[in-house]
């Protein structure tokens, strides 16, 4: 079969109030792009706009439920989930508008740490975590007008949709239009349409059965479980089992021990949390937050959203700032009048910072202690000053000597 040709989109442009200059990357059912909003009193706000590809928008059943569920998660307002402010057709095209996170998704920032070599601190990976526990139960007990809970369940938790901000802020995002997806998915769970999520589903959910908010909880659990591991829980070869049927069996393989303190009780929270019988399971995302916590303070790993923002924009914080900050500027010089623009390939060449990829973890990512993490060139700076005012103290006393020999 030809590969088909990428298509290319001029950026910036403009899509209905929206001016979309950055595009963030694919996934499955969406194109992602970073975007200006003018608000209704001339201020202008970032956002992420979600345009759902044609296939989906164009589906009833979808696009109801989709509407549905992003009419709900408008309604989740937590510091550890992504708001949704916005959902509306545009050109034909269904889209749903989201607070901007400035960073990266966890998947990306994985990479990032791979490809330069450069170890997570265990109480970091601890801290995203938790965090997302956090924001998971928000969202799990949230109920309509009259008290009665609204059940709602991710569905698709994964390091992808897992946004860390660069001032160490981590937020769950994609409720809605992940809630949606399971709606349109084929009575037989074809392991086509669900790649790249069966790595991080229940074994319920992968056999379509119902799911409650336990199916959320072994996802975190297997986020914990890679992050503690340096790699994929999930291993398919060539001939072997598919992602599908690995997850439908849910066979976890013993967690390597990285000789943390107290490790033993780390290692029972993993173990509960993906627990294959949903009975054996945390029953709620707060009842493993809490275990996690405890173990966290007993081992002295708790990790503050300012140290971990601090860490984030030391290693690769400029890169991403500094490229969406001259993108931004071009949708600006466009919605003055100039003609800035640039040719972005949706299906192919463009690097996106927020991924939506997902490649291998390398080993070597994790570390117990911060400092254990080389430090930058940045930090001889310290020596070069000091060298300075050593020799301006030299010249100092020199001046004084040659004075008095002239006395």
């Amino acid at each position: 079969m030809a590969t088909p040709e990428p298509r290319t989109r001029t950026l910036p442009h403009h899509f209905g109030r929206y001016t979309l200059f950055d595009f963030i990357g694919k996934g499955g059912m969406a194109e992602i792009f970073l975007a200006r909003a003018q608000t209704d009193f001339g201020g202008v706000r970032l956002a992420v706009i979600k345009q759902i590809l044609p296939e989906f928008a164009g589906n009833a059943h979808f696009a109801e439920m989709l509407v549905h569920e992003a009419k709900l998660s408008a309604d989740l307002n937590h510091g550890n989930v992504v708001q949704v402010f916005d959902l509306g057709r545009e050109d034909d095209r269904l889209y749903i508008a989201m607070e901007y996170v400035e960073g990266f998704d966890l998947n990306a920032l994985l990479r990032l740490c791979s490809k330069s070599q450069t170890r997570l601190p265990v109480e970091f990976a601890l801290h995203v975590v938790a965090d997302l526990l956090k924001g998971l139960d928000y969202a799990h007990r949230r109920t309509d007008e009259a008290g009665n809970r609204l059940g709602l369940v991710h569905c698709d938790v994964s390091p992808s949709n897992i946004l860390l901000s660069v001032d160490g802020e981590v937020k769950v995002c994609d409720f809605g239009i992940a809630r949606a997806n399971v709606a349109v998915e084929p009575g037989d769970t074809s392991d086509e349409f669900l790649k790249g999520k069966a790595g991080y589903m229940s074994p319920e959910h992968a056999r379509g059965e119902p799911i409650d908010a336990r199916a959320d909880v072994f996802a975190a659990g297997i986020v914990l479980w890679e992050l503690l591991a340096g790699r994929r829980l999930y291993r398919t070869s060539e001939g072997g089992l598919s992602l599908l049927k690995l997850a439908r069996t849910a066979d976890i393989p013993t967690l390597p021990s990285r000789g943390l303190a107290e490790e033993a009780a780390l290692t029972a929270v993993v173990a509960r949390a993906l627990s294959a019988d949903r009975e054996e399971r945390y029953p709620t995302a707060s009842a493993m937050l809490r275990d996690l916590e405890d173990y966290m303070m007993r081992a002295g790993l708790f990790a503050s959203p300012l140290r971990f923002g601090e860490w984030m924009s030391e290693h690769f914080g400029d890169d991403i700032v500094e490229r969406r900050r001259a993108r931004e500027r071009a949708a600006l010089a466009l919605e003055r009048g100039g003609a800035s623009v640039t040719l972005i390939a949706i299906d192919g060449a463009t690097e996106p910072h927020l991924s939506h990829v997902r490649p291998p973890i390398s080993s070597a990512i994790l570390t117990k202690e911060p400092r254990d993490i080389e430090p930058k060139e940045e930090a001889s700076r310290p020596k070069s000053r000091a060298f300075l005012v050593l020799v301006f103290v030299v010249i100092v006393v020199a001046a004084f000597a040659l004075a008095f020999r002239s006395r």
